[in-house]
């Protein structure tokens, strides 16, 4: 099953069929997925026989295993052998016509048997395809006397089909590459304390196992004991490898540099970061790309009218006008050769797999054909702060007494508080005051205030800690307050303040660092043309200042999720196409307003890899403007391939028309057109 020719052929089998319900076809992959009966299975396997094809069952129920047939090379190199010497005879003239014919017959049966029992079912089922169009061809040329050239055309034919197939087969390799990256065994302790290798689906999760350097890691887990360097290139595209100690997580496929590990099982084989990847892309490349949606519609229109036209250059200039019967048939043979639009069905699918193959390899994991063509017309990329462009881990910077009374121990108050939150710039509180040797203190009635801050009772006292919206609702707000806020958050600081009932004790303030990489990545999103918008709940002086810092266009703060939803629709509203790149979780509402949705280190995340359009790996922003370069250039490799395969068919079809065409050339430009896109689209592949 290679075009939508044939699956309009199984549709119109097996649809209508008792107990058989959604039909799910893969081309590129040759794999169709359905539901139906239990009882079914058997009927339909049947029914797909009926159609000459051999269907093979894939998963847990499979009869055998999955694979592509190698057919027989042998009689197709007889049948090369038998064209030519047809040729040779028939070019020296002094052999009788039936030695030219008996060769020419001899050859088409050993190269053509498969391609006529194909064309049959097609033409039975009033399906046609390349098979039904090229038996007609040849069996055309056969009856107006063209020996030589219809059994050389079927050879061509069946050699160029042979290495079409060769040629897909590195398309549908791409991502099954991606299981190569995790070996068959792994080192499992057992409970003797002895060491033995173990199948990795056997493995059970908190099994402890051990990858020596060199070796790739074989599941998902934890460093248990041992340091090491690791390339995590194949799961999170970082170019440099990464340091692993005791607590760090491993993924399964990463590539142990240095030194031996242990490590806890934290996921069984067929769950881990890889095979989450794989079976997401996968569940990608079957999934239509609009383009390819309508190239299939196209299709199903074109080569009707083809024939149609076919039917019409054989019929009317003879009848009408009196011409050459001969000359005139054999230029619709000529037309039936290249009216099959293999070459255009099959460039969408084969760009669209090399593009998601390509982009899994840089770490970048992309849901659907539909965001690779989407991403080249991004004009807004809107970002969060917090974990996005900023490290995520904010410290406490600032700590200013606000009182005289030297006995109270602000900043042991505020870290009490901060202690029982889960607030980034609490917990940088009291980070802080763990580091300095301060104890917490108990405290009761704890009580969080959305979007302000928190509250409870130290000893006999109430304390506040919060923003500057909780001072001025407990009424202890001050222009001399307000002024040493601002200058803290102009400095990209975020600040809070402790109060009691009575008065501000303290204020603190936090900082949390641009990553490294953010201000490149910004820059090279201006150098495409991208625009880029922060999106925070921070404070406002803060976010400008941090944004500035960034160098990124134009900044809000203050936002919570709803209000970073309406940002996101007010540009698609003045006719943007707009990206959020967020945490996954935090920014969900937002993420799933936008045209596509990116999610930050969604490696060792398992809702991240399901829920976003476009999950980096890892938690470099510079896979942004990768993906942007990498979706333009799938989308002109895709226009190319369409204009490839239907201007060498406008230009065959105008010298078919004036005579200038022969079945030989007929047979090269459209599989060699089918060999040509295929090539060009796998070039993909290479991009680094």
């Amino acid at each position: 099953m290679c075009c939508p020719v044939e699956e309009r052929l199984i549709r119109g089998k097996l649809e209508g069929q008792p107990g058989v319900g959604q039909l799910q076809f893969d081309l590129l992959q040759r794999q169709l997925t359905l539901e139906h009966a239990p009882k079914q299975r058997d009927a339909i396997l049947q029914s797909l026989r009926e159609l000459g094809f051999k269907p093979q069952l894939l998963g847990p129920q499979a009869t055998s295993p999955p694979g592509t047939a190698q057919k027989s090379w042998w009689p197709l190199a007889l049948g090369a052998v038998l064209a030519l010497a047809a040729e040779v005879l028939h070019f020296i003239g002094q052999a009788p016509e039936w030695s030219v014919a008996l060769l020419a017959l001899a050859a088409i049966a050993c190269s053509g048997i498969s391609t006529y029992r194909k064309g049959w079912l097609a033409l039975r089922n009033l399906s046609p395809n390349i098979n039904a169009l090229m038996s007609l061809a040849v069996t055309g040329a056969v009856l107006i006397g063209q020996w030589p050239e219809a059994a050389m055309v079927m050879v061509l034919f069946a050699v160029a089909e042979l290495i079409e197939a060769r040629s897909l087969d590195r398309a549908r390799d791409a991502i099954a590459g991606l299981m190569a990256l995790s070996p068959e065994q792994a080192r499992v302790q057992l409970a003797d304390g002895s060491w033995v290798l173990r199948e990795v689906a056997e493995v059970a999760v908190g099994a402890r196992v051990r990858v020596a350097p060199g070796e790739r890691v074989a599941l998902d887990g934890e460093v248990r004991a041992g340091q090491s360097a690791l390339n995590q290139a194949p799961i999170t595209g970082e170019s440099l490898p990464v340091e692993k100690a005791p607590g760090d997580q491993l993924f399964a496929g990463t590539i142990n540099l240095t030194g031996e590990l242990e490590y806890r099982v934290t996921a069984p084989a067929a769950q881990s970061t890889l095979a989450r990847i794989i079976l997401a892309v996968e569940q990608a490349q079957a999934e239509r790309a609009p383009m390819q949606r309508f190239v299939d519609r196209f299709a199903a229109v074109y080569t009707p009218l083809v024939m149609l036209l076919a039917l019409l250059v054989a019929i009317v200039p003879p009848l009408l006008l009196g011409w050459p019967w001969y000359d005139w048939i054999y230029r619709a043979l000529v037309l039936l050769v290249v009216a099959c639009p293999c070459a255009l069905v099959i460039s969408t699918p084969v760009t669209i797999v090399s593009g998601l193959a390509a982009a899994a390899r840089m770490g970048i994991l992309i849901k659907g054909g539909v965001y690779l063509e989407q991403g080249h017309r991004l004009q807004v990329l809107a970002l969060d702060k917090t974990g996005t462009l900023t490290e995520g881990r904010p410290q406490q910077t600032d700590c200013v007494r606000l009182v005289s009374a030297a006995e109270l121990p602000v900043a042991q108050l505020a870290a009490s508080l901060a202690a029982r939150s889960d607030h980034p710039v609490s917990q940088a509180i009291a980070r802080h005051a763990a580091t300095a040797g301060q104890s917490i203190l108990p405290v009761t009635g704890f009580q969080a205030v959305p979007g302000q801050g928190v509250r409870g009772q130290i000893g006999a006292a109430d304390y506040h800690l919060g923003n500057h919206r909780l001072v001025d609702s407990l009424g202890l707000g001050s222009p001399a307050l307000r002024a040493q806020l601002q200058a803290l958050e102009q400095q990209g600081k975020s600040a809070v303040v402790l109060c009691s009932n009575a008065a501000p004790l303290a204020i603190l303030a936090v900082a949390d660092r641009l990553k490294s990489s953010s201000q490149e990545a910004i820059a090279q999103l201006h150098a495409l043309g991208v625009g880029t918008l922060m999106l925070s709940g921070d404070n406002a002086p803060t976010v400008a200042a941090m944004a500035a810092q960034a160098g990124i266009d134009e900044a809000h703060g203050e936002l919570l999720p709803e209000h970073k939803l309406a940002r996101i629709a007010q540009q698609q509203a003045s006719g943007r196409r707009v990206a959020m790149v967020g945490d996954g979780i935090n920014d969900a509402p937002a993420l799933a307003k936008a045209d596509i949705g990116f999610a930050m280190g969604a490696a060792g995340s398992d809702s991240a890899i399901e829920t976003a359009d476009v999950a980096l790996m890892d938690d470099d922003l510079r896979k942004i403007p990768q993906f942007i370069r990498l979706s333009r250039r799938s989308m002109r490799i895709l226009w190319q391939n369409i204009a490839l395969a239907l201007g060498i068919k406008v230009v065959f079809l105008l010298l078919t028309l004036m005579g200038m065409a022969t079945l030989w050339m007929a047979v090269f430009a459209d599989m060699g057109t089918s060999l040509l896109v295929v090539a060009n689209g796998l070039r993909l592949l290479r991009q680094r």
